[in-house]
């Protein structure tokens, strides 16, 4: 056996974040613009009201916030859920579920960011701009999707290659100038009126995406009859925990960072760290809340639930929409004015809540494949640094390589493959679990190490916080898997139940299946492999790497 179980005696990660990065991290990876809009648009046939299951869900995720701070200030290492699992939960949990959640299902994840930023970016620019034609080309073509998921693949790689100073760079600069163009948007929607925007955008759809003549008239009829009802506030209790489900495929995610906390400097400090996920998930809720408000104030709620479900039911159920475009807000509230100027430089200063964004789906994944090699448990080679940035630019490979084939398969729906990548939040939601698990039983299977941690003394009626928070996280995740698993309602379409269409999707399961038992696979080979070579990699996942 020898005496360096790992690939070297230190990880050689820099801490080149402040927490203020880490908070504009978190901020942008529960992105009210990207994730955000994109996920109110399809919520559109709930009966409870939306501000409400805002609430609620950012209730619930503060306990989320609470253990992975208290996680981070544990153990800050690059890796984050792979690295608490592994060493509270034992090695073949930690790797099976974090590489799943991390590495495999955020494949699934880079065609999405491209239908987000063709719809975000290109499509209403080029709109503006009075390239119809290729406005539509991309916002309505299969290929238009392929190659803007190309350029996702190809943007969030350079995004890891450059490094971690660099991106913190390219975040805060979008942070600004995205801050900048939503403050401008929420002015036009909260100083506007219902007529202005309705002689808007019969005038702009129609000469920059060549809708028909009474687009807004029409997308109120194609609306309602597409079952357009979810209020902005009001419902039951049940009603509102119906949205929970929907509603977290944009808000679960203020944690994202946890996986790069090995190159966060203070990422001991308890306080920064809570202070710096809560703050983004706080800010958005505030943020979406103004804009909810907004959206009612002039462009009306009922008409944008109207306009969200004409666009969904002609993508998932082939209806036509009377709007060519997506129902993106910030285009609304730029058919307000008149000057080409001014629309222009709004949806072009929205623009950076995309790329502030991108790197995101490729940058967090790399500390667990990196944090899984220098366990020995992947090749090697994607434990290696660059020298000059410090970052494990090899592992970006075991992304981007797969990611454009996943690309294809979605861009072009092969064998019905969009239908199939439905799980990606569900898969997320597992591994969360998988941590909350750890987080509960960390004071006590752990107890010198909790013990000898900042978070000590952090005790409500002798309960560690940490495991009340993570029993009550767990439960918020137990319903969500529940809903998405059984469906009983038949209204997220990811388990097996059948809808009002007829719309079953078994098959998503049977790909997640395919997705846990690979990781199980990967897992034991190298486990076996590696035992041949003398190294046991049992004891290499009971020690915590030096950073």
């Amino acid at each position: 056996m020898s005496d360096n179980l790992f690939v070297r005696k230190a990880t050689g990660m820099v801490r080149s974040w402040s927490v203020f990065d880490a908070f504009i991290y978190a901020f942008f990876s529960i992105n009210l613009v990207t994730l955000g809009f994109y996920i109110f648009s399809q919520m559109y046939f709930f009966e409870g009201g939306m501000i409400n299951a805002l609430l609620v869900s950012a209730f619930f995720l503060v306990f989320e916030v609470i253990i992975y701070a208290s996680l981070i200030s544990v153990m800050p290492r690059s890796g984050g859920d792979y690295v608490w699992q592994s060493r509270i939960l034992g090695g073949g949990i930690g790797f099976v579920l974090a590489m799943t959640g991390w590495w495999f299902t955020l494949w699934l994840w880079v065609p999405l960011y491209g239908d987000m930023l063709r719809h975000i970016v290109i499509t209403p620019i080029l709109g503006i701009l009075g390239s119809t034609s290729t406005a539509l080309w991309f916002g309505q073509t299969e290929m238009g999707l392929f190659v803007t998921t190309l350029i996702t693949v190809g943007l969030a790689t350079l995004t890891v290659v450059l490094g971690m100073k660099t991106y913190a760079r390219i975040q805060k600069y979008s942070f600004y100038a995205g801050m900048l163009g939503f403050l401008i948007v929420l002015a036009l929607l909260l100083t506007g009126s219902n007529d202005a925007f309705k002689a808007g955008l019969d005038k702009y759809a129609v000469e920059m995406f060549g809708a028909q003549p009474g687009v807004y008239d029409a997308t109120v009829q194609a609306g309602t009859d597409a079952g357009a009802i979810t209020p902005m506030t009001g419902g039951s209790l049940q009603t509102v925990g119906l949205l929970l489900p929907y509603i977290v495929f944009f808000n679960l995610f203020p944690n994202w960072g946890a996986t790069l906390y090995g190159e966060v400097r203070g990422a001991t400090d308890y306080k920064r760290n809570l202070a710096g996920m809560a703050w983004g998930l706080g800010v958005t809720t505030i943020l979406a809340i103004l804009f909810f408000i907004g959206i009612n104030k002039t462009i009306t709620w009922d008409f944008y639930m109207q306009a969200n479900a004409a666009w969904w039911n002609s993508v998932w159920f082939g209806a036509e929409s009377p709007m060519p475009m997506w129902p993106y807000p910030a285009l609304f509230a730029v058919f307000l004015t008149s000057s080409k100027f001014i629309q222009l430089l709004v949806i072009v200063l929205m623009s950076f809540w995309w790329f502030g964004w991108v790197g995101t789906v490729f940058l967090s994944s790399t500390r667990v494949i990196f944090a899984g090699a220098f366990d020995r448990l992947l090749p090697e080679w994607a434990a290696e640094l660059n020298p000059k940035t410090g970052t494990p630019v090899n592992a970006i490979i075991l992304m981007a390589v797969p990611a454009v084939l996943v690309s294809y398969l979605f861009a072009f729906n092969e064998a019905n493959f969009r239908s199939l990548t439905l799980f990606g939040t569900l898969v997320i939601a597992v591994m969360y679990l998988g941590t909350s698990i750890a987080a509960i039983v960390l004071p006590y299977t752990k107890k010198e190490l909790f013990d000898a941690s900042p978070i000590a003394k952090m005790k409500i009626a002798g309960i560690p916080l940490i495991t009340i928070s993570g029993v009550l996280f767990s439960g918020f995740l137990i319903y969500l898997l529940y809903q998405w698993i059984l469906d009983p309602n038949a209204l997220y379409g990811i388990g097996y139940s059948i809808n009002e269409a007829g719309y079953k999707n078994g098959t998503s399961m049977i790909l997640m299946v395919v997705f846990y038992v690979g990781a199980a696979a990967i897992y034991y080979g190298f486990k076996r492999y590696r035992k041949s070579k003398g190294i046991d990699l049992d004891k290499i996942t009971a020690e915590i790497p030096v950073e």
